[in-house]
């Protein structure tokens, strides 16, 4: 997709020290994030396994539920379905907003949706990030801010990941103290850990004046864990995210949520390149489900017996497996060559999610169902040696 950059997003990019050369090549960036979702989380072709289709098998390697939405959202997508041929007919994308600041007890002039959570969180990046002011993370989270600060040409910092914890934020800081924006997912993807309010309270209030802080919740509700809204309020330098591919099921729905500021949520806008608005089945169905509290806390509770139940057996075993995951996901370290147990487990059907280079021998394992959880304990039984 090609897209053209606004001329006030030119200005904002000239201001920050990129140069009018570099245009092509971020409307390019956009029209990619645009296109594809997923355009900037790609890993070695040999990583990819986690996110194939195994017909028949159990599917626990990228992260998502184990079901699709609540009856409700269905219901409502079958509804709206039959209306598809108007653009939003009973002003969904109204209904939506209101339904999620109710439920968040925020304004609703601090919420945006977006199609899923891949292309606001390219536009964040690109938004406060520049030659001069970089990006820091955590080491191992989600790469798609990594990628593309890099291909932006902006400094990427890393504090490596305590096992059990969540983010070092101390250690963030220190890794760059200019930096444009400080990206905290938490529960973290891979590992599930939670970084504290107090922690990400104590980088807003240490951090450099005009950076952003970016915090992705797409696991929040797998959790226990408060919110960090609750540190927004008339903050302009605090950006919270959310996702409705986790909990709620609808991975492939796309839909997704952005909380800042209006005049941030201005400046995610100019590097925007989504066409069109958002499909109404998708608004149909996060509204329907958004406020279902009761189903929320089941199919959480749900999670966390099957991760458990898991946990202590792989224990039982002697296999090694990170402490303190909160989401549905945890580390599991099998003192060899992740992808060696990837690719194993695939000769039992039993689809497993990667390691990231910092930790080889690690893999990530999503929660499914209980029986998805059964199989994977069956699949290790048969195919692991110490």
């Amino acid at each position: 997709m090609v897209v053209s950059l606004q001329e006030n997003a030119q200005e904002d990019l000239i201001e920050r020290g990129f140069s009018r050369r570099n245009f092509g090549k971020i409307a390019a960036l956009l029209g990619a994030a645009a296109a594809s979702p997923t355009a900037f989380i790609g890993t070695a072709s040999a990583q990819q396994q986690a996110a194939r289709s195994l017909k028949g098998g159990t599917i626990i390697g990228a992260n998502e539920c184990w079901t699709g939405p609540f009856a409700s959202g269905v219901q409502a997508i079958a509804k709206y379905a039959a209306a598809g041929n108007r653009y939003d007919p009973d002003d969904l994308k109204d209904k939506l907003i209101s339904t999620v600041a109710a439920t968040e007890g925020v304004d609703q002039s601090v919420v945006r949706i977006w199609p899923g959570s891949g292309g606001p969180l390219v536009s964040i990046v690109a938004a406060f990030c520049s030659p001069t002011k970089g990006l820091v993370t955590v080491d191992p989270t989600f790469e798609s801010a990594w990628r593309t600060a890099a291909y932006l040409g902006a400094p990427l910092a890393k504090a490596p990941q305590t096992i059990g914890k969540g983010a070092d934020v101390k250690a963030m800081l220190a890794s760059n103290p200019n930096a444009g924006l400080y990206y905290i997912c938490t529960p973290n993807n891979p590992t599930g850990t939670v970084t504290s309010l107090a922690d990400i309270q104590w980088l807003l209030d240490n951090k450099p004046a005009g950076s952003m802080v970016l915090v992705d919740e797409a696991y929040i509700h797998f959790s226990e864990a408060p919110s960090a809204l609750k540190l927004l309020g008339n903050r302009k330098d605090l950006i919270v995210m959310r996702t409705f591919s986790k909990l709620f099921g609808m991975a492939g729905i796309r839909l997704g949520l952005t909380f800042a500021a209006p005049e941030v949520q201005q400046k995610i806008a100019l590097y925007n390149a989504v066409s069109g608005g958002i499909s109404i089945t998708a608004m149909a169905c996060g509204a329907a489900v958004y406020t279902e509290a009761g189903l929320i806390k089941a199919r959480r509770n749900e999670m966390i017996a099957n991760r458990e139940e898991t946990l202590a057996w792989l224990g039982k075993k002697g296999i090694e497996y990170h402490p303190g995951a909160e989401a549905n996901m945890f580390m599991v370290n099998w003192k060899k060559p992740a992808k060696e147990m990837q690719t194993a487990l695939l000769t039992e059907k039993v689809q497993i999610g990667r390691n990231w280079p910092i930790w080889p021998t690690t893999s990530r394992i999503t929660v499914g169902s209980a029986q998805d959880m059964a199989n994977f304990r069956a699949a290790v039984e048969k195919t692991y040696k110490a």
